[in-house]
């Protein structure tokens, strides 16, 4: 099966918002039949972006949140992180595609236009970029 990757915003409908549309996404990453994995700079990026105001989660919520998502994800070390061919235009996403790319072949998930963006250019080195929450299933 291939390596998952989850921009933030999909990890805030999943963990944050309980989104319908990802439901069958978080059970197959909760039950363990997706290998999601994550860095310790995408871990960050999600506890920056839960913590900020906009999303009115306390800081016990914010915990539980980010806790739940660590424990699930396997985790790979940044240092020895390779580095995608392409650049994102939004420079804060480019760790989620060094991370797909790392992983090759893998999916990664987001509804971020700047990464959506790169699909075709990813899809050339086995990386499936989409926004489709259920894209773990092929």
């Amino acid at each position: 099966m291939k390596a998952v990757v989850l921009d933030t915003n999909i990890l805030l409908d999943i963990f944050a918002f309980n989104d319908e549309r990802a439901s069958n996404l978080k059970q197959a990453i909760v039950d363990g039949s997706v290998p999601a994995v994550a860095s310790q700079k995408t871990l960050f990026e999600f506890a920056d972006v839960i913590s900020r105001p906009l999303f009115k989660l306390d800081e016990v919520t914010q915990a539980a949140i980010f806790d739940q998502w660590q424990s699930l994800a396997r985790q790979h070390d940044d240092s020895n992180l390779a580095t995608a061919p392409w650049k994102c235009q939004d420079p804060d996403d480019q760790i989620f595609l060094d991370l797909a790319y790392q992983f090759r072949p893998a999916i990664l998930i987001s509804k971020d236009n700047a990464l959506l963006h790169i699909a075709s250019r990813a899809a050339q080195d086995d990386i499936l970029i989409t926004s489709d929450y259920n894209a773990f299933r092929l």
